[in-house]
């Protein structure tokens, strides 16, 4: 791959899915929008992602008033077939340590 092709293709090694997922645990009462701007996408797509980890077990969500609370459930297998060996909480152990999800630069790389 050219470096020309990797400036106009921007990716990143943390999904979406994986980013709400660190919202959701850094902050269990977050609201979908916090969560939509922070990782960058739109407030629907946050709370297909949210759908898609409840549905999974990855979290669970209870309803307290007019407020979600979000509860990641950290026992629970990564999904891809390299990382089925551990357990999502190490990955969450890792990505959280030293990350202010308050001071996050909008602008990638």
């Amino acid at each position: 791959m050219s470096s020309t092709s990797s400036q106009t293709r921007p990716w990143t090694f943390v999904t979406n899915h994986a980013a709400v997922l660190l919202c959701l645990a850094s902050d269990p009462e977050i609201r979908m929008r916090d969560v939509a701007d922070r990782v960058g996408i739109t407030e629907r797509a946050a709370q297909r992602i949210v759908a898609d980890l409840v549905d999974e077990g990855y979290v669970t969500r209870r309803r307290i008033g007019r407020r979600n609370v979000y509860e990641v459930q950290p026992a629970r297998l990564m999904r891809h077939r390299l990382a089925r060996h551990r357990q999502v909480g190490a990955f969450l152990e890792l990505m959280l340590d030293g990350l202010d999800l308050d001071d996050l630069d909008p602008s990638p790389p």
